[in-house]
């Protein structure tokens, strides 16, 4: 029988070849649960990104949303108010307070007409202009003094300070349509709104300078007008003021 020769073995015969494992990568394939730190980070950012959003959307609201819903407001009320003095109404009773009156500013345009309410809640100023309390009323001796919003809620006031003296503001009741002209601007007087004397029956400013009511043909004119609002676009705690006098009353033929 043949001799076979066996094969020479390498020193490395039977060695084995071991791999080395590389480390996981937990983000690699989810394999492994992020890090505590990881998952708060995350969601602090929803929460962030949340925040945001809903600032945004109150922003939206406060600068579109109020004043679209106030401008069906104005309607409403006025609507109720023409509807009220067909019926003999002086004052009409509507969901968002007592209406008496009906605003016109040419200076604001040919279109702009604002009901007048009772008061100056929050409610009132959301649905017109607020006849503040404890004031005249239109066409009276003494001072009728109107307040409204300059920013958001419909913003009758909105172009306050274009306002210019002998400019006309013209209150519409069932009885009497009342023209009253500006003796001051729109950024004349700015005042805090702790300074309540622009209320008086007859306003005199404590700090001195122009001081209603205005002379009329050499005679203090005892019926007054009075605008105010807020004298930033922004929350501000100070107030613009105007002041103006009657010049005309005209009956309306309502009955």
């Amino acid at each position: 029988m043949p001799q076979v020769d066996a094969p020479e073995e390498s020193g490395d015969a039977g060695r084995v070849r071991r791999r080395r494992r590389r480390p996981v990568d937990p983000d690699a394939d989810g394999t492994q649960p992020a890090s505590p730190r990881r998952r708060i980070s995350f969601w602090l950012g929803c929460g962030l990104i949340a925040a945001g959003l809903a600032v945004l959307a109150w922003v939206a609201w406060q600068f579109w949303g109020t004043n679209w819903q106030s401008g069906r407001k104005h309607e409403e009320v006025r609507s109720s108010l023409l509807d009220g003095w067909t019926d003999g109404q002086d004052v009409v009773r509507t969901d968002f307070g007592n209406a008496s009156a009906i605003l016109r500013i040419p200076r604001f345009g040919k279109d702009y007409s604002v009901p007048v309410l009772e008061g100056s809640t929050d409610e009132v100023l959301a649905a017109g202009v607020g006849h503040m309390e404890d004031t005249a009323e239109p066409g009276a001796a003494g001072n009728y003094a109107l307040a409204a919003h300059r920013v958001t809620h419909g913003e009758p006031f909105a172009d306050f300070p274009e306002l210019e003296p002998g400019d006309e503001v013209i209150v519409e009741t069932r009885a009497a349509t009342y023209t009253y002209v500006l003796d001051s601007g729109g950024e004349d007087l700015i005042i805090p709104f702790t300074q309540t004397w622009v209320l008086d029956e007859s306003p005199a400013n404590p700090s001195g300078g122009t001081e209603p009511p205005a002379r009329v043909d050499g005679k203090p004119n005892d019926h007054i007008i009075t605008l105010l609002t807020c004298s930033e676009i922004f929350h501000t705690d100070n107030r613009s003021v105007v002041f103006g006098h009657l010049v005309e009353t005209s009956p309306t033929n309502r009955g």
